[in-house]
């Protein structure tokens, strides 16, 4: 073999190689058409996901690779059907700087599952939306706000914020505050907000029917619900019980290991 075939096989060999690493850098979009009842699944390990409402018709995803080794991470679509199914895929060992930031677009009108958006470090949003949704972040900040459906959103180790929400709601924190604004109640289901340190600060329709438990064991606890408040008799904790409006099956317990609680009318 000449000299000059050899060349262009090395050339050929070095031009097939970049072009595979830059496929392997480029950011992932991609478009689904996700039927009304449909379900959202996203896993992260590194990064932020950021869900929102919009005026269009299609499940719009485009996940942006961020950091100085982020051409070692991939976007891993295990989509079928009527399930929007998408983690983060590293490589093998890879001990690396490298984090995807999940941009996600949904009719805001239409109820979708959004199971299981999870993150391992990052923060997580979720805006104008409708259905079902579970947030979780082992290290971050979960917010949502104008969410309409049942609600679960947890961290580890950051502040979780429902904001002008409709639904069911339970939140919960191991230590960051967690601050709740539900602004209509559907359902008869439990509601739990709680943090093992932190504050929890809750605001309801004044019209709500439920059973009430609130404790802290270390902070205040403060209530404008016709509801008693007392100290403990051997500690330095406080807590309150009673029934508001016509009681009924629904719990809702507010608690704080170490950290204020409170729960006001809206």
């Amino acid at each position: 073999m000449g000299r000059r075939m050899i060349f262009r096989f090395a050339a050929a060999a070095l031009l097939c190689a970049a072009w595979a690493t830059a496929a392997q850098a480029q950011d992932f979009r991609q478009s689904f058409n996700l039927a009304p009842g449909g379900s959202i699944t996203i896993k992260n390990v590194s990064g932020d996901i950021n869900i929102s409402g919009y005026d269009g018709a299609g499940v719009e995803v485009t996940a942006y690779k961020e950091g100085r080794d982020r051409d070692r991470v991939s976007v891993e679509n295990l989509s079928t059907a009527n399930h929007v199914s998408l983690r983060a895929d590293y490589e093998e060992h890879c001990n690396c700087d490298a984090s995807l930031r999940f941009e996600v677009r949904v009719p805001r009108n239409m109820r979708f599952n959004f199971d299981k958006i999870s993150t391992a470090s990052g923060n997580l949003t979720a805006e104008n939306v409708t259905g079902s949704v579970e947030m979780n972040t082992a290290s971050g900040d979960v917010t949502l706000s104008g969410v309409s459906g049942e609600i679960r959103a947890s961290s580890a180790s950051g502040t979780v914020k429902v904001r002008d929400a409709a639904g069911n709601v339970n939140a919960s924190s191991a230590s960051g505050d967690v601050e709740v604004e539900l602004t209509r109640i559907e359902g008869d289901g439990d509601m739990r907000f709680s943090t093992a340190s932190g504050n929890v600060h809750v605001r309801l329709p004044a019209g709500i029917d439920a059973t009430v438990e609130m404790s802290t064991v270390s902070g205040s606890l403060e209530t404008n619900f016709p509801i008693e408040v007392r100290k403990d008799q051997y500690g330095p904790g406080s807590r309150a019980r009673g029934q508001l409006g016509g009681g009924g099956s629904r719990l809702l317990k507010i608690s704080s290991a170490s950290g204020d609680v409170s729960l006001k009318s809206l």
